[in-house]
């Protein structure tokens, strides 16, 4: 310690330093995540000029809203070192619980919307409880919470699909309701953005003010790294771990009801598919399945790259196993990707 160096000088340095070094860790990260974007974006451009167009771009924003606003819920989650399988089929029985209180129930949709908030933080309650209360791990709960909600589905709607436009008979649709909910995702502008970018880009501001600028998201972010010393320090854990879970829920909630908005139909199997692209989104994004590591703008660029490769695949039409197998692919990169660096962080430090 030099002579005029104080000792809380002293003790602080290092961890200005780790701090530091984690911030420019992430910077990296994420700044070769978006260069990822813009470089697959001029591959699409010289193999086809037609991805140049600017409603192609409008079609990648819209594409990505929804797996963004649930992979953030999904990121709270990883980043308290959980794992959370249900938000798939949460979103599908946001999309079919709205309809059957709206279309077939009667209740007006200013109500319906805040109740299937409440339930999708019910459900995220559940997990949260199970997980921290009866241990049992996240994966087995939510995988569990997947088929129940998935069911739930099924018995809600009886099988069947609605539309608001085109209610079923015997049901009557108020015009004024149904103008206000088609609204929450109407499309503006020149090039007929969906308003449902907006509601991505709003939530992002506000979860990724949660997680890193809050002592929420510092206390999340520390339990996550190292439960233990998260308990030593007598952090209450369990309950941001549920927490973390009520966002998910929430979330997810939040991203049916607004794809059933745009596309103005719903079904049972709705979200089901939508487990991939969002797991996928995270991890790209640099988020850790082992915890402790995750941030929002990460995820953004990761759902971002999804849907720019979903739409680009598209336009070249190599068939949808190409998609599926070039997406795989890019996601076991990122992960292999990530181990490797923290393996290179780990092998300095020491």
């Amino acid at each position: 310690m030099a002579p005029t160096e104080t000792p809380q000088a002293a003790a602080q340095g290092p961890a200005f330093r780790a701090a530091g070094k984690a911030t420019l860790d992430v910077a990296l990260r994420v700044g070769g995540l978006f260069a990822a974007v813009i470089v697959v974006a001029i591959i699409f451009i010289i193999i086809n000029p037609a991805f140049a167009n600017p409603n192609l771009g409008v079609s990648v924003l819209r594409s990505m809203s929804s797996v963004a606003i649930m992979a953030m819920g999904l990121t709270l989650v990883i980043v308290v070192g959980e794992i959370d399988l249900s938000f798939g089929a949460m979103y599908g029985l946001a999309a079919n619980s709205l309809a059957v209180m709206w279309i077939v129930g009667g209740l007006p949709v200013y109500f319906a919307i805040p109740a299937v908030l409440i339930i999708g933080a019910l459900v995220g309650l559940f997990n949260g409880v199970l997980v921290t209360s009866i241990k049992i791990p996240s994966f087995i709960v939510t995988l569990g919470s997947y088929n129940l909600l998935y069911g739930l589905s099924l018995w809600v709607t009886n099988s069947g699909t609605f539309n608001p436009v085109y209610p079923p008979p015997g049901s009557t649709m108020d015009q004024g309701q149904l103008d206000f909910f088609i609204g929450l995702t109407q499309s503006v502008g020149p090039y007929r953005l969906s308003v449902e970018v907006f509601w991505m880009l709003g939530i992002a501001v506000v979860v990724g003010f949660l997680l890193h600028r809050t002592l929420f998201g510092f206390r999340l972010t520390a339990i996550g790294g190292n439960p233990t010393a998260g308990q030593l320090a007598r952090l209450p854990v369990k309950r941001y771990k549920i927490l973390a879970f009520v966002l998910c829920g929430v979330l997810a909630s939040i991203a049916g009801m607004l794809d059933f908005s745009f596309i103005q139909t719903t079904q049972p199997d709705i979200g089901l598919s939508q487990t991939f692209p969002v797991f996928a989104a995270v991890i790209i994004g640099g988020a850790s399945l082992s915890g402790g590591k995750g941030t929002i703008i990460g995820t953004l660029g990761g759902a971002l790259l999804l849907a720019e490769l979903q739409i680009g695949l598209a336009l070249l039409s190599p068939g949808p196993h190409v998609q599926q197998i070039f997406l795989g692919a890019v996601t076991i990169g990122a992960v292999a990707l990530d181990l490797f660096l923290t393996r290179v962080r780990k092998s300095r430090a020491a």
